[in-house]
């Protein structure tokens, strides 16, 4: 989801929820605690140079249990966020903690933000010497070289 989708969303919502795929909620007394954008600039292990921006999101949740954030506030944040900052209109990753910082693509529901996981790959899979997944077919989808030849069942052998 890119930053304009979320602008969008919370210019019309009534309240900031966001839900774990699995439907775990947020704490709903969560905080935004960082609007930015976080550049990375690396080589993958074929030798190429990347660079990747996203905008990033950090949701933290404290003891603080009547704070909510409301539609209005973050939309000020990211607002603060684009001029100061220079936000592009880039997708969103965000930063929650459970047990470990987890990252997580953004996603909407029509009520409630998705954090939704992410997953590592390799980004050189042919300089890697990783082979393509090989396509599972039955047997019985073979195309044979004669059509005359004997089938399982056909009593020709």
């Amino acid at each position: 989801m890119k930053l304009s989708e979320v602008k969008e969303i919370l210019a019309t919502a009534q309240a900031v929820n966001f839900k774990l795929e699995d439907g775990t909620s947020v704490p709903e007394h969560f905080h935004v605690t960082e609007v930015g954008m976080v550049t990375k600039h690396f080589i993958d292990c074929g030798g190429t140079v990347r660079i990747e921006k996203k905008v990033n999101f950090q949701l933290w949740d404290a003891n603080d249990f009547e704070h909510r954030l409301k539609p209005e506030k973050l939309l000020n944040i990211i607002s603060l966020s684009e001029k100061v900052l220079g936000l592009e209109d880039l997708e969103i990753e965000v930063e929650y903690q459970s047990s470990s910082v987890g990252k997580y693509g953004l996603d909407f529901d029509g009520k409630d933000f998705i954090l939704t996981n992410t997953q590592t790959a390799c980004l050189a899979q042919d300089a890697c010497g990783i082979p393509a997944e090989k396509q599972k077919i039955k047997m019985v989808q073979l195309p044979t070289a004669n059509q005359n030849s004997c089938t399982p069942g056909g009593g020709c052998c």
